[in-house]
């Protein structure tokens, strides 16, 4: 299927004021999306809040549904949360660690889940495994097989890490996972949207993953996914009367689905843009915006590829939407400012985002351009020629 781009673009109405290359960051949503957040809002002011989410309860309910078929999971393993991180500490923190347990992770982990990496281990004393990558820049499948030891707890890695194309073979280490039995938790934060994500086929335990990115839903939505099957019996850190419920003076019941990772109150026209987005990616088809992502950020390395003193710094065998490069002696964050007094968005991705990637590289920061099914042919040329004329 190819995708109809000038339908795209006149159902972004962004596109008119801005060559937005920061997908990565929060896409452009469509005009559906902006309508079901903004109509919601609308009818909350008409009527009351309480009383708005009565009338679109079938509504709110059917973001199960569409997400469940996107990433090929069940609807009761399907829990809304209000952004990726805290999906991730969700399924993280409810994991009984205890002295000595093992965490395996990769070098490109993303800073929020490293962070709390090293709390488990100042709190409870758990060991981290950082796995390094292969000569492609991607996580080394052998060497994660090599780190497993007896007491290897979790296997945590972002699927596809903020600071650059590469795409983490998560695959490859769910069958590692699974031979072990070892729980797996993905971020798949940046993938699900950007490329055909299915959970039965990755063998993860936990993904999380937010609304605002590739998915193009509103800022505040997210999911977590919990796998039936292994995670049943993993309590949430917090519990609320959504997530459980009081059944005597002294006791009470937790729901038996991914919903007991939920919490009552909720950004309810998020809710329903986040399904209106979802919906549009599952007609649009994973596969056929993968094909038109990977067209666009093999088209903008060429170009880069170029320009003198720009020099690509994305890893991995295989790369996706997000294009990263550094510019010869040039303040990247001054750099950015200049492209954005031209309606141009990019972003810098630093170290403050992967330590342990960009640091081991000898890279301070990057510049980031991520692209999206709307960007053209047409934005890469203006992007590149005003990249050359800024440097």
């Amino acid at each position: 299927m190819t995708l109809d781009v000038p339908r795209l673009r006149a159902d972004t109405p962004g596109v008119a004021g801005v060559l937005h290359f920061n997908n990565a960051g929060a896409a452009l949503p469509p005009r559906p999306v902006l309508a079901a957040v903004t109509g919601h809002l609308e009818r909350e002011a008409a009527i009351g809040g309480y009383e708005a989410a009565a009338l679109a309860a079938e509504r709110i309910a059917d973001v199960y549904d569409a997400v469940a078929a996107l990433i090929g999971a069940g609807p009761d393993e399907i829990a809304f949360v209000e952004n990726a991180t805290r999906a991730w500490d969700m399924a993280f923190y409810a994991i009984p660690f205890r002295a000595g347990d093992r965490i395996v992770t990769a070098r490109a982990e993303y800073a929020s889940n490293y962070l709390a990496f090293l709390q488990m281990k100042r709190r409870v004393g758990v060991e981290i495994d950082v796995v390094d990558d292969d000569a492609s820049g991607q996580l080394d499948v052998a060497a994660l097989e090599r780190a497993i030891r007896p007491r290897t707890r979790l296997i945590a890695i972002t699927h596809v890490p903020t600071q650059g194309g590469l795409v983490n073979p998560a695959a490859e280490v769910g069958r590692i996972a699974a031979r072990h039995g070892i729980l797996y938790l993905l971020d798949a934060c940046q993938s699900v949207g950007q490329l055909p994500v299915d959970v039965g086929r990755i063998g993860c335990d936990f993904l999380s993953m937010t609304g605002r990115k590739y998915l193009r839903g509103p800022r505040g939505t997210g999911f977590l996914y919990a796998k039936r099957a292994t995670t049943a019996e993993i309590e949430p850190i917090f519990l609320d009367n959504h997530a459980a419920k009081w059944t005597d003076d002294n006791a009470y019941t937790t729901r038996d689905d991914a919903r007991r990772f939920e919490n009552w109150e909720r950004y309810f026209a998020g809710v329903i843009g986040l399904k209106v987005a979802t919906d549009q990616a599952n007609e649009l088809g994973m596969e056929a915006i993968w094909a038109r992502l990977r067209e666009l950020a093999d088209g903008l390395r060429a170009r880069l590829s170029t320009l003198k003193g720009v020099t690509l710094t994305d890893l991995g065998k295989v790369k996706g939407a997000i294009v990263t490069f550094a510019v010869d002696g040039a303040d990247h964050n001054v750099l950015k400012a200049k492209l954005r007094e031209q309606a141009i968005n990019v972003t810098v991705s630093t170290q403050f985002s992967s330590r342990l990637d960009l640091k081991g590289r000898g890279l301070p920061n990057v510049m980031r351009a991520s692209v999206h099914v709307y960007n053209t042919e047409e934005e890469l040329d203006r992007f590149t020629e005003a990249l050359e004329a800024t440097i």
